[in-house]
């Protein structure tokens, strides 16, 4: 039996409302907890099945045995958690279908939820949301009601039926229906912002819908102003692929690419809530496997690395031999003297790269070596010298230095000496680029971390080198410092710790490094997997080389792609749209365009509309459809910016219920870190590129000359910062 809900105090009409939708609630759940308990049947079932004798001897039937019971437990499984995760506000919206006169007796009443749910006699209690019988639910207008006398969305917490609201899709509502509230979607924007990005999976409007159920093949763009929904629209999209083309999508998987850990930490919990898993979310900084960078470069830096020049510098990283090379091969093979100076070795390096890539390569340098060692000598038989050439110890000492592999981290950190990034980038930097390019590398070896920045270009040295090969040897282990200086002719990578060392390999246990350098070169990159789809948002910050990376990754994609050009923190968006083309190849793409800010009160996006508009005169303004008739606040501050920052978000606390945001640049970041967790966990400070995708209730806007000086995209970036609040804003200049 289920327990009694409580019901809001409200007019008896209402209240007969809520409790006609509690009723139906409480019967879904009831199907729901009988699902749960067939799933651990089923579950239960499964793990009975395929013993094997005592003896351990495992028959064919017994195999079949083992295979149904895996496959029994995992779909049982993960029916059971897909049932758990759907719990709160599984239903969250009811369609009444009829002509404009019909009678309750005529009108069909069909529930809308995160999952589809039916009763024993398999009659449908909810429609899941991707299904073609619950569009109507998005795409009905009075203007084109597509059959729907009215729209309800309920507001629910956890299976309790706390509100509901109305639009109703005709002229006059029946004798028989009572229409509640002022309309869904107005109810949606007003309630409070949390840490994670809010589910609104039952306020998407008809053109946001379009956008939804496009084609999945080829590239679908959606851009608009700040506050337009677009993220919404786009993680919608990604569950609403999986449900509709589940086996082409759930096989190949879909990649989410956000601009930042904040971001990806603030949605995590949206695809799943819609019932998918099959989704791979990663910031930018995450997306080589093995690697994870976070640090911000400086805007003279990130522009440096983002470029497509820079390729270049790689293209030369890569030519060279590696560091600790020798520079001539001298040796005695098969009774003659070889000599091959540096210009031959350069010679068979060239040629050898020119089809293989360097990790990958070994076996035909070694080749080409023998050739070129053959060609310095013409004495005697050529297959007894191939031969001799191909057992010799001393070839085995210069190809383990000469040939070695190489991880891709290694070339990146050789850039902190200046004199090296001097040689390599002549023609490419000029001193002044040179100098900041080592300096970050310098202050990557002091940190221990990468930038997101260097995500990039790491991912572009292994599609040049391949990924590292590892000898495989059964005595693996760890080995003495004598053993592992042997072990680098086989290709195995070894980190220090303290005083020990320890193989980089699966088999082999890793110790915590012990400096900066260890923790940067900790773990394996690989190269990059592809997916069937890859959604991109915020893509108008993503640097050339960023889009190289996330090509790797989409060769055979099709792509949802986000952004607003007005917000860009990329500052050549022409280089940026060029090779952003190159990744798409050619594909068809269609175009959907959102043109109003649901999330600012419209004080708060005129201020930041004003901002922009002088500098991007072009800037996609939306029309913010929401008024509270509070202006931000905006303040000259003489005395301590600390103690008024304190000031503001005690105000603003009292004033929203919901989470606040400290948005301050690097210089003050030290001074408001206090701040961090006030309010019970309900203040955050941030800085100004990891709010990119965010919102909050209110914000407390710190120096925002300084946000658009420090940030690469200058006052685009300061417009982003603008446009995070819905309901307060206080902007607080040093005077």
């Amino acid at each position: 039996m289920t327990a009694p809900h409580p019901v809001p105090d409200t007019s008896p009409d209402v209240a007969g409302e809520i409790a006609l939708e509690q009723a139906h609630v409480d019967r879904v759940y009831a199907e729901l907890e009988k699902a749960s308990r067939r799933a651990s049947d089923v579950e239960a079932d499964g793990m009975a099945r395929g013993r094997t004798s005592r003896a351990g001897d495992v028959r064919d039937e017994e195999m079949t045995g083992l295979f149904e019971r895996d496959a029994l437990v995992f779909a049982a499984a993960r029916r059971r958690s897909m049932i758990e995760k759907q719990y709160e506000g599984l239903v969250f919206g009811r369609l009444d279908l009829g002509e404009e006169r019909s009678t309750a007796a005529e009108r069909e009443v069909r529930y809308i939820g995160r999952l589809g749910v039916r009763d024993d006699d398999y009659e449908p209690l909810v429609v899941d949301w991707r299904a073609p019988a619950a569009s109507a639910f998005y795409r009905a207008t009075p203007v084109d009601p597509m059959g729907v006398v009215r729209r309800r969305v309920l507001r629910c917490r956890g299976a309790t039926v706390i509100g509901a609201e109305d639009d109703l899709m005709v002229p006059e509502a029946p004798d028989d229906i009572v229409v509640l509230g002022d309309g869904a979607l107005i109810a949606a924007l007003t309630r409070s912002r949390g840490r994670q990005m809010r589910d609104i999976v039952a306020t998407i409007q008809r053109h946001q819908d379009e956008a939804i159920r496009a084609a999945s093949r080829g590239v679908t763009e959606i851009s608009g102003g700040p506050g337009t929904g677009k993220t919404v629209v786009a993680l919608h999209r990604a569950a609403y692929l999986l449900y509709s083309e589940r086996r082409r999508f759930e096989n190949g998987g879909i990649l989410v690419v956000g601009p930042s850990s904040a971001y990806t930490a603030y949605i995590e919990r949206v695809l799943p809530s819609l019932g998918e898993e099959s989704v791979a979310l990663r910031a930018v900084g995450d997306l080589v496997d093995g690697m994870t960078a976070t640090r911000l470069d400086t805007p003279e830096v990130a522009a440096i690395k983002g470029s497509l020049r820079i390729r270049r510098l790689l293209g030369r990283l890569t030519a060279r031999p590696p560091a600790g090379a020798q520079h001539a091969f001298r040796a005695f093979v098969a009774g003659h003297a070889v000599r091959l100076d540096e210009h031959v070795l350069r010679r068979v390096r060239s040629d050898v790269l020119r089809n293989h890539q360097h990790n990958l390569g070994a076996d035909a340098a070694r080749a080409a070596l023998a050739e070129a060692a053959w060609r310095s000598v013409r004495q005697g038989d050529r297959e007894v010298f191939l031969d001799a050439f191909e057992g010799s110890r001393a070839v085995d000492e210069f190809m383990a230095t000469w040939w070695r592999q190489l991880d891709p981290r290694e070339l990146l950190l050789g850039l902190a000496d200046t004199d090296h990034v001097y040689a390599v980038s002549r023609g490419v930097l000029d001193q002044e680029e040179g100098a900041a390019l080592a300096g970050s590398y310098r202050e990557a070896l002091e940190a221990g971390s990468w930038s997101v920045a260097d995500a990039a270009l790491v991912d572009e040295l292994v599609a040049r080198l391949g990924p590292v090969q590892v000898a495989e040897r059964e005595d693996v282990g760890f080995y003495d410092i004598e053993e592992l200086d042997d072990l680098s002719a086989y290709g195995v990578q070894d980190v220090r710790a303290g005083d020990r060392r320890v193989v980089d390999d699966p088999q082999v246990g890793i110790v915590t490094p012990a400096d900066a350098r260890d923790r940067l070169m900790m773990g394996r990159i690989d190269r990059a997997s592809g997916y069937a789809h890859v959604l991109v948002d915020e893509a108008q910050d993503l640097s050339p080389m960023q889009w190289r990376m996330l090509a790797r990754r989409g060769r055979t994609a099709s792509w949802t792609v986000v952004g607003d050009a007005a917000q860009a923190s990329w500052s050549d968006l022409a280089e940026a749209r060029r090779a952003r083309d190159e990744a798409f190849a050619g594909q068809e793409r269609r175009a959907f365009h959102m043109d109003t800010n649901y999330r600012n009160a419209r004080e708060i996006f005129d201020l930041a509309r004003d901002v922009i508009l002088p500098l991007v005169p072009d800037a996609d303004i939306p029309d913010a459809v929401r008024e509270t008739g509070v202006d931000p606040v905006t303040r000259a501050v003489t005395g301590s910016l600390a103690t008024a920052a304190a000031d503001a978000v005690e105000q603003l606390l009292g004033e929203v219920e919901g989470s606040l945001a400290v948005i301050t640049p690097r210089r003050w970041q030290d001074r408001l870190a206090g701040l961090d967790g006030a309010g019970d966990g309900r203040v955050q400070v941030i800085d100004p590129l990891s709010t990119k995708g965010l919102e909050w209730d209110a914000t407390v806007v710190v120096d925002p000359d300084a946000i658009a000086e420090e940030s690469p995209g200058g006052v685009r970036v300061l417009y982003v910062v603008l446009t995070r609040a819905a309901h307060r804003m206080h902007v607080l200049r040093p005077a």
